[in-house]
C-alpha cells in the first residue's frame, strides 16, 4: 500500500508546486507528516487539513495527476439517460453521476477517484469499460438532484400493422452477432439516436406505443421453454401482442430495467420500479414489476394514463336512479363512503371521478394514496412511503391536523386506518375509501373485523357501492338475436322481459373481438335505520342481506341483467363479473 502511495504523491506534490499552489518547504513537511502518522493518511487529506490546499484546487491537481478529465459542470454534460445505468443508492452514498455510455465505455463523475467502487464495482455490475473523470461534490450534488425527464415514446408510422414492425425490427436484430446481451441493451438505450434506432429499444418503444393505444391496462412479457410471448391486457382480457425470438427477452428485460430505473445485474430476485413517457404528448406512467421464473424473468407493467382517471360520474355506466342517489351520497358533509370491489374492478376510476366534482376553490379535498395514479388539479395528494414510515393510517392522521373537508384513503388496509377513518368521518369530515370485499353488505363485517366497533359503523357510514367492469358490446358490429333456452335461464327473474338480446359479430374496430371498452356494473347500499339497527346490533351478515332483499335492494347481478336487456353488455360477461 504504502509503495502504491509514493509515485502519486511526488506526481501529486509536482503539480500543486507546478501551478504554484504548494511551495517546496509546505510539500516537505507534509510529506514528513504522512510518514510519522500512524493512520497513513493520503498526501491530499495532510495538505488541506494543513490550509495548504483548497479542496477544489486540490482535486484539480489530482485529476491532472491522474491524467483524469475535470469537469466543472457535470450536471451540462451528463446524458439522462444513463444515469439509471447505475443505481440510485451507490450515485448518492459515492457521489457518482454517469455521464455518458459510448462505444462500451462508462463515463462516470467522481468527486474521489480513488473509490474503488467508481472502478472496479460499477465495472463488474454494468458490464462496461469504466472512465473516471473529477469534479466538485458541489458540482456533482446540484447534477444529482436535476429531476430525470420523462421518456418520449414515439409510435411507429401510422397504418403499419404491429406484424410487419417486429418483422422489420427483427430483420435488423438478425444483424446482431450472436445473442442481444444486457451490455447491448443498454449501449442501445443511450442517447436519441440510439433511442429511436436500435431494434430492442424500438421493440420497447413500440409494445408501449401498442398499449396505449389499444386501452390495455397492462403488459405482459412472459418467457416460457425457449419461447417468449408479449401480451396486453385490454378490456380485462389478456391477448398476444407479439412473440419475439426467446434470445430477444434478456435484452427487452434489461432494457425496462433500465427505463424503471432497476438493477440490471440483479436477476434472482423481484424489483419494482416506475417509468414515466409519454405516448403522442399524453403522460403515462408505467408501474413496472420483475420477478424470477424458471426460464427467466417475468416483467410485468401496470399502464396508468396520468389524465384518463378523470372521466366524470355520467361517464361510468350509472343507471340514473342509481346516479342520483350515489350523488345524494357524496353530497352530504360527513360520514364514510365506500367503494369496494376486486382488483381492477375501477374503484380508483371511481373515487378520482367524485374527487373531480369538488368544487376545490372553497373545500379543503385531500388524498392518502398508494400510488397517486393521476394529478387532480386543486387537490393535494400525499403518496405513502411505506420504508419511510409513512403508512395510510400516519399520513391520515397528520392529514387531519390540516383543517380537511373531504379525504380521500386509497384503501382500508389494516385496523389502524379503519379505526382512524371512521373517527375522522365522526368528527365532521367526508371520508371516501375502498375495500376489497366481493358486495357491499361485505364491507360492514369487514369494517367490524377489522376492529371498528358495530355501533361507530353504524353511526358513520354513510354509504357503499359495489362494482364490476364487464365489457362493452361494440357499437360497430352490434347485432341483436333471440334467445335460446338455455339462454333465457340465465337471464333468471328477467327472462320474461328477453324478446331479443346483443352481441358483437368482430369487425375492424374491436379487432374482431366482439367487444370495445368496459362498462361498469354497480350496487349501492344507502343503510336506512332499519340497516343501521341492524349493524349496530352485530346481527349476521345474512340478517342485513335479507333485510335488504325485502326492501327490493338491486344487487350486481340485478344491475348486470338490466345492462344485458339493454344491450350494452353479454349474458356471459355478467355472469363471469357476478358468478351469480
Amino acid at each position: 500500500m504504502n509503495d502504491s502511495r509514493k509515485p502519486l504523491s511526488v506526481s501529486l506534490g509536482q503539480v500543486l508546486m507546478d501551478s504554484g499552489l504548494l511551495t517546496n518547504d509546505q510539500l516537505r513537511e507534509a510529506l514528513l507528516t504522512q510518514s510519522s502518522d500512524s493512520q497513513r493518511k493520503m498526501l491530499g487529506e495532510i495538505l488541506i487539513e494543513r490550509g495548504f490546499v483548497a479542496p477544489e484546487q486540490m482535486l484539480r491537481a489530482l485529476a491532472k495527476a491522474k491524467s483524469l478529465e475535470f469537469i466543472e459542470n457535470p450536471g451540462e454534460v451528463a446524458d439522462p439517460g444513463v444515469r439509471v445505468l447505475v443505481p440510485e443508492s451507490i450515485r448518492n452514498e459515492h457521489l457518482v453521476l454517469p455521464i455518458s455510455l459510448e462505444d462500451g465505455e462508462l463515463v462516470v463523475c467522481t468527486a474521489n477517484p480513488d473509490d474503488f467502487v467508481v472502478s472496479e464495482h460499477l465495472a463488474r455490475m454494468t458490464g462496461f469499460r469504466v472512465r473516471v473523470t473529477v469534479s466538485t461534490p458541489a458540482a456533482l450534488e446540484a447534477a444529482l438532484a436535476i429531476p430525470l425527464p420523462d421518456i418520449e415514446v414515439v409510435p411507429e408510422r401510422d397504418g403499419v400493422q404491429t406484424q410487419e414492425i417486429v418483422a422489420e425490427l427483427l430483420n435488423n436484430l438478425d444483424n446482431l452477432v450472436g445473442e442481444v446481451t444486457e451490455t447491448q441493451a443498454a449501449e442501445m438505450s443511450s442517447g436519441t439516436d440510439e433511442a429511436s434506432s436500435g431494434p430492442v429499444v424500438r421493440l420497447v418503444n413500440h409494445i408501449i406505443a401498442s398499449a396505449v393505444s389499444e386501452g390495455a391496462s397492462d403488459i405482459h412479457i412472459e418467457p416460457d421453454d425457449g419461447q417468449l410471448r408479449v401480451r396486453l391486457r385490454v378490456d380485462g382480457v389478456l391477448g398476444l401482442c407479439v412473440k419475439p425470438p426467446y434470445r430477444m427477452h434478456s435484452a427487452l428485460a434489461s432494457r425496462i430495467k433500465i427505463m424503471a430505473r432497476l438493477d440490471i445485474s440483479e436477476r434472482r430476485v423481484p424489483q419494482d420500479g416506475e417509468i414515466s413517457v409519454r405516448v403522442n404528448g399524453r403522460p403515462i406512467d408505467l408501474r413496472v414489476s420483475t420477478l424470477p421464473g424458471k426460464f427467466g424473468e417475468k416483467v410485468v407493467m401496470r399502464v396508468i394514463d396520468v389524465g384518463g382517471t378523470r372521466i366524470g360520474l355520467d361517464k361510468l355506466g350509472f343507471r340514473a336512479s342509481t346516479e342520483k342517489t350515489f350523488r345524494e351520497v357524496i353530497d352530504q358533509p360527513h360520514g364514510v363512503v365506500l367503494v369496494t370491489g376486486p382488483t381492477g374492478s375501477g374503484k380508483s376510476t371511481t373515487l378520482y371521478s367524485v374527487l373531480s366534482g369538488f368544487d376545490t376553490e372553497t373545500l379543503n379535498v385531500s388524498t392518502v394514496e398508494d400510488p397517486v395514479e393521476s394529478n387532480l388539479p386543486g387537490v393535494h395528494q400525499t403518496q405513502t412511503n411505506v420504508k419511510a414510515g409513512l403508512t395510510f393510517s400516519g399520513a391520515l392522521r397528520a392529514l387531519l391536523r390540516q383543517d380537511p373537508d373531504i379525504l380521500m384513503v386509497g384503501e382500508i388496509r389494516d385496523g389502524e386506518t379503519a379505526q382512524t377513518a371512521v373517527q375522522a368521518a365522526l368528527t365532521g369530515h367526508l371520508v371516501l375509501s375502498t375495500l376489497h370485499t366481493n358486495d357491499a353488505p361485505s364491507a360492514v363485517t369487514r369494517l367490524i373485523n377489522l376492529g371498528v366497533e358495530p355501533f361507530l359503523v353504524a353511526a358513520s357510514l354513510r354509504g357503499v357501492l359495489a362494482q364490476r367492469l364487464v365489457r362493452r358490446v361494440c357499437s360497430g358490429c352490434k347485432t341483436s338475436f333471440t334467445p335460446d333456452a338455455h339462454e333465457l335461464a340465465g337471464l333468471g327473474k328477467y327472462a320474461a322481459q328477453a324478446t331479443q338480446l346483443f352481441k358483437g359479430t368482430g369487425c375492424k374496430k374491436c379487432k374482431d373481438r366482439g367487444c370495445s371498452g368496459r362498462v361498469g356494473l354497480y350496487e349501492l347500499l344507502v343503510p336506512d335505520d332499519e340497516i343501521l339497527n341492524a349493524i349496530a346490533a352485530r346481527v349476521e351478515l345474512n340478517v342485513i342481506r335479507d333485510l335488504l332483499a325485502k326492501q327490493g335492494f338491486e344487487t350486481l347481478w340485478d344491475d348486470g341483467m338490466q345492462k344485458v336487456l339493454a344491450g350494452f353488455t353479454t349474458l356471459e360477461e355478467v355472469h363471469g363479473a357476478c358468478r351469480h
